[in-house]
């Protein structure tokens, strides 16, 4: 059942992006049908990923079903999102690492064990993804932008920028996903000093450091813009920078914990 329902959100999210690429080749506008076909892939993802990480009473976190939750909450975001603003083009890059995070997360067999978590834990934890989540879409929107600004001083403005919203636009949509990432990341922190036993533990001690050194590269960038006026450029780095910490923050530990010291 798991990968049958895998399979079919993995044709409604590629369908989907297809579609996108097809509105973008034709200059339009109408992108229903998208919507429609990323929504259906998005419902079916949830239902297989439910299945994925509730066993009994207890939560199975295991690396590929964490990547799986983590895609599938981004391509949330970004279908909701674009319900009011444009940017429907993160599709094309969003709905494909959702379905194949799907699968794999149906198709390779569990390396770890389900456990059952408490309600400060659960805070903590829940938190964290959807931090990361927001910053994984930070950096979609960060080097879109990037590719935006090139072609303007190119004068070439066409193909996918030329569906982009305004500059002053996309930078803005940039910092208020960064300043909400940094939220959720403070709060997230907040929970885990809280509610988790042992947070500088052996296997817990690099992502308590590389998360608060993430928290910091972001403050950082957030101060530089406001005090001088950093922009995409500056903004890409930085951006990059801090995600490529958080994201070894996060899976670090899981790769060699699940895939090469339990193998």
């Amino acid at each position: 059942m798991l990968t049958g329902l895998a399979i079919l959100a993995l044709v409604c999210y590629l369908a989907a992006t297809a579609k996108q690429w097809q509105v973008l080749q034709q200059s339009s506008s109408d992108t229903r049908l998208v919507k429609g076909l990323g929504a259906a892939g998005w419902l079916l993802h949830t239902l297989g990923l439910y299945l994925q990480l509730h066993q009994g009473n207890d939560i199975n976190l295991s690396l590929f079903n964490v990547a799986s939750l983590i895609s599938w909450l981004v391509a949330g975001i970004v279908l909701v999102s674009s319900l009011r603003q444009s940017i429907e083009n993160l599709y094309l890059g969003v709905f494909p690492l959702a379905a194949l995070m799907g699968l794999l997360s149906a198709l390779v067999p569990e390396t770890a064990i389900a456990k059952a978590y408490g309600g400060g834990v659960i805070a903590h934890i829940l938190l964290s993804i959807l931090a990361y989540s927001i910053f994984t879409i930070a950096v979609l929107q960060a080097v879109l932008l990037q590719q935006q600004e090139k072609a303007l001083k190119s004068h070439s403005t066409r193909g996918l920028i030329a569906t982009l919203p305004p500059l002053q636009t996309m930078e803005r949509l940039l910092f208020e996903m960064i300043g909400t990432g940094l939220a959720l990341l403070t709060a997230a922190l907040l929970t885990g000093f809280l509610f988790v036993e042992d947070l500088f533990a052996q296997q817990l001690v690099h992502k308590t450091v590389l998360s608060i050194l993430a928290w910091l590269l972001y403050s950082l960038l957030l101060i530089g813009r406001w005090r001088f006026g950093w922009r995409s450029r500056t903004a890409l780095r930085w951006t990059i920078g801090g995600f490529g910490v958080l994201a070894f923050a996060f899976f670090g530990s899981k790769i060699v914990l699940e895939l090469f010291i339990s193998g």
